[in-house]
């Protein structure tokens, strides 16, 4: 079982930057890989980018390669999303998710515990 938080959500201007958090507990943080998804509203929820249990291996969305980077504590049992040079297609509810598998993937049906999301809104 484990247990997944999102924080750092909010509101931002274009071109600015913001980090996202996600706390986890339960599971060894340290033995599975970490997605991040997100959802705008009326479309489907798509996939960010993830990151190996090491921290060792990242893996991005073609939308924000170059612009965002995944990176985890494993002492802290946290994974983190910082993004820069934020656009208004941003906005959406961002999601962590945690693979039982230790290396990064895509596909959102791999993953087995999700937060409950948090809100990034990007005005221009």
């Amino acid at each position: 079982q484990v247990q997944l938080v999102e924080s750092g959500g909010g509101l931002v201007q274009a071109g600015r930057s913001l980090r996202l958090s996600c706390a986890a507990s339960g599971r060894t943080f340290s033995s599975y890989a970490m997605g991040w998804f997100r959802q705008a509203p009326g479309k489907e929820r798509e996939f960010v980018g993830a990151i190996s249990w090491s921290g060792g291996s990242t893996y991005y969305a073609d939308s924000v390669k170059g612009r965002f980077t995944i990176s985890r504590d494993n002492a802290k049992n946290t994974v983190y999303l910082q993004m820069n040079s934020l656009k208004p297609e941003d906005t959406a509810v961002y999601y962590c998710a945690a693979d039982f598998d230790p290396f990064p993937r895509e596909d959102q049906y791999e993953y087995d515990y999700w937060g409950q999301g948090t809100q990034v809104t990007v005005s221009s």
